[in-house]
């Protein structure tokens, strides 16, 4: 698959860039980001140069699809569908640069990436999940703004850097209306 570039009002979603090594290693030194996400800890300049290099190679593969996120020139996060399966389900994964946080840049662009993700000029996906590390409230607060449904605990079923943490999980439907339905762990 080619990569594909997606816009909205504030933001441009495009492949990683050598040029973005700088700020994917600058926004991975966040111990939000080394604790709820996959990115190795610590996280060296090297991780980002690799990471950059492994996304081009993804997008020909067509199962991992990984966006820079730019507000400018300014890289503010990433954000991607994963483990794209063939059968119409992906999982929808981001994150999201310190000094980028709480200006509703995520929900803008993973609305982009959803939009998309559905369409049938996209992958024409039927379902998308969202997985997170119990405890990230932010994500989950994110993925309930989306539209996606909780559906439940998976005791110990996200892989960490060197041990497994208890999981969210939430699921989005293509027919679903998207409005924010009420997520028994942040109701508490």
């Amino acid at each position: 698959m080619e990569p594909v570039a997606l816009r909205t009002a504030r933001l441009e979603l495009s492949v990683p860039v050598e040029a973005d090594a700088a700020a994917i290693y600058e926004a991975c030194q966040d111990p939000l980001i080394q604790r709820y996400t996959t990115v190795p800890s610590p996280y060296e300049r090297g991780h980002a140069e690799e990471f950059i290099r492994r996304v081009a190679t993804q997008w020909s593969e067509g199962v991992h699809l990984t966006w820079a996120v730019r507000e400018g020139e300014t890289l503010v996060g990433t954000i991607g569908v994963y483990r794209i399966d063939g059968k119409g389900a992906g999982e929808l994964g981001y994150w999201v640069s310190p000094g980028s946080r709480r200006r509703g840049l995520l929900t803008e662009a993973a609305r982009a990436v959803i939009d998309w993700g559905f369409s049938d000029t996209g992958l024409r996906l039927r379902r998308l999940e969202w997985r997170a590390v119990v405890g990230n409230v932010a994500s989950a607060r994110a993925a309930q703004a989306l539209g996606f449904r909780y559906e439940g605990l998976l005791r110990e079923g996200l892989a960490g850097h060197d041990h497994r943490d208890d999981g969210w999980i939430a699921g989005l439907l293509a027919t679903d209306d998207r409005i924010p339905s009420p997520w028994p762990v942040l109701e508490a």
